[in-house]
């Protein structure tokens, strides 16, 4: 074979090394005597990174998919990191999983690395959504959180997510942190760990039941705004996933008891196997669930993915189904909580709302309107809860109030208990919000209208080119390298009248047909490319978790208030507009 001698040595080692187990070992000799260089350089080019969602991959053996021995490693660094940071204390580290493949060995392998360095474990005894996870961390009081899931990814892949004692996600420097730790580890030989069975009998963790999900839902009574009727019909389906714990519970809790479940989907099932992606930003993946909702004449059809950390909702309205996304999602929940909080005298004077960089300007205009503060920070909930611990903390002044946040890829935050998108208590707020816009006459398409009028009209889309592979790494990197040093200087006829480039942080204004350095960007360093033009706003950006490309496209036009029934003909035309902009951006070749 014609593999380079670094990564044949890493084969060899796998495939030789008593500390991997037989079936590894026999996996790799397999591909090794088959002479298939193409997926041997796949599994081992590269070690798994932390992304914008910790680490994921696709399972199997090599230092580029996910194993129990990459887990191994993966805890390791990060109790190497907790040992400097909290020197001579007793460390805590809460750990829960959710449905896919080998999540509970994983959590196992874990625990038996944990315990190895003496820190204690609260483990989840079933699993169980990933804000659950968020929400354990600072009620438990743990140093750190890891939650084993890969979220809505296709069957084949596992990840594992890290959470740092403020209930979020890893950031800078602590995430680089345990990277570097994790980049010295060569031999598995070397990471100490107690057999799982052996902690057992030890009873050297503690097992975290029923009394978290209590808890949890305790948090949540401050959230049922709307006093109006609860026998809204709700159609539900957690994908297979972790939601069934947790989503139905929380909805009775809330007062709505009509609630109708996918029973085919309801069972947790790491094949997902009545869906092709359990992901509910794929309408594909709602189908069984919108055909319930049709049989009982849903109110409101909601799913969740197999971590309950996004959600979908669906209504039937002007004679048709409305798969809403997710930054319509956002602004409706936005609107629902900044408008009750105000109905009740709550709204703080102080308030704050977050969004990403990648979604829709409409959020800001509602903040503006509710005379709140509305920040950005880069895409995923890990710089939103960095944001608002920043706050909290006293690190950023003056002190302002957390209210929710939100991003475009149907993740919604509110409250101070949760430092993750948090699907659960989303779900039941907008069972709260549809029976209270119910109960006056009205449908959330109305209440997007209203919005529409109130600010702009916005039409948003996104589109993803999936690239895997080293090769395809290669050529993500290619295409983000070619628009950041030939930037277009229009786009499909909208002059492109800035560019921000969030890796080199600068914001760059076309002077002479040139690009100039106007100021610096203050967020951290993050590869993404956003245009702005004329009533139109482009992102790009690879993924942080999976091998693709994403394009983010908002269009958006002032609408004459006096001419509501040309609404739809405007929507039609600001589709047209996104749908062509895409296609003059997004690299297809």
């Amino acid at each position: 074979m014609k593999l380079s001698k670094d990564l044949m040595d890493k084969v060899q080692y796998w495939a030789s090394a008593t500390v991997f187990d037989e079936r590894t070992r026999k996996e790799l000799a397999k591909l090794i005597d088959a002479g298939d260089e193409g997926e041997l350089t796949d599994r081992f080019y590269r070690d798994l990174e932390f992304g914008t969602g910790g680490m994921r991959g696709i399972m199997g053996a090599g230092t580029s998919r996910m194993n129990v021995y990459n887990i191994r490693k993966a805890t390791q660094a990060l109790a190497l990191y907790l040992k400097q940071v909290y020197k001579d204390q007793d460390v805590k580290i809460a750990l829960s999983y959710d449905s896919r493949h080998n999540s509970k060995i994983y959590v196992h392998a874990a625990v038996e690395v944990l315990a190895g360095h003496g820190f204690h474990s609260f483990i989840t005894e079933e699993m169980r959504p990933v804000p659950f996870l968020s929400f354990m961390v600072r009620h438990y009081g743990c140093h750190a959180g890891i939650c084993i899931t890969a979220s809505h990814n296709p069957p084949q892949y596992n990840g594992f997510k890290v959470y740092w004692t403020d209930g979020g996600q890893l950031v800078p420097p602590h995430d680089k942190n345990v990277i570097k730790f994790y980049s010295e580890i060569k031999r598995y030989e070397d990471i100490p760990h107690i057999p799982f069975p052996q902690l057992v009998a030890g009873q050297q963790f503690s097992l975290v039941g029923k009394e978290l999900d209590e808890a949890y839902f305790k948090t949540t009574d401050t959230f049922m705004f709307s006093s109006e009727k609860r026998d809204i019909k709700i159609a539900y389906s957690s994908l297979h996933g972790t939601g069934i714990f947790a989503i139905p519970p929380l909805l009775e809790r809330f007062g709505f008891h009509n609630i109708s479940i996918v029973e085919e989907q309801s069972r947790p099932d790491g094949n997902f196997p009545t869906v092709s992606s359990p992901n509910p930003e794929d309408p594909t993946s709602l189908a069984r669930v919108m055909e319930l909702g049709s049989t009982i004449k849903a109110d409101l059809v909601l799913a969740s993915d197999p971590d309950s950390d996004r959600l979908a909702i669906v209504v039937y309205e002007k004679g048709d189904w409305q798969i809403l996304s997710g930054n319509q999602i956002g602004c409706l929940l936005f609107e629902y909580v900044l408008s009750s909080l105000k109905r009740t005298g709550n709204l703080p004077t102080d308030g704050l709302v977050i969004k990403t960089i990648v979604t829709t300007d409409l959020q800001k205009d509602i903040a503006d309107y509710y005379g709140v503060a509305c920040e950005e920070t880069l895409t995923g909930f890990k710089w939103i809860a960095e944001r608002v611990e920043a706050y909290e903390s006293g690190k950023l002044k003056p002190y302002k109030s957390f209210i929710c946040g939100t991003e475009e890829s149907y993740g919604f935050m509110t409250g101070k208990s949760v430092r993750d998108k948090d699907a659960v208590l989303a779900c039941a707020l907008a069972a709260d919000m549809v029976a209270h816009y119910k109960a006056n006459g009205l449908g959330l398409v109305d209440v997007l209208e209203q919005l529409y009028l109130r600010h702009q009209v916005y039409q948003e889309r996104l589109e993803t080119v999936t690239l895997p592979g080293k090769e395809g790494e290669e050529r993500i990197a290619e295409i983000m390298r070619t628009l950041r040093d030939n930037p277009p200087q229009e786009i499909k006829g909208l002059a492109v009248e800035t560019i921000r480039d969030y890796l080199t942080g600068e914001l760059r204004h076309l002077e002479d047909g040139n690009w100039v350095v106007k100021e610096k960007l203050t967020l951290p360093a993050s590869n993404v490319l956003q245009f702005c033009c004329q009533g139109a706003k482009l992102s790009i950006r690879p993924s942080g978790t999976e091998p693709k490309v994403k394009v983010y496209v908002s269009v958006f036009s002032h609408l004459d208030k006096s001419d509501k029934p040309s609404m739809h003909l405007l929507k039609d035309k600001l589709n047209a507009l996104a749908d062509d902009l895409v296609k003059a951006l997004i690299p297809t070749q």
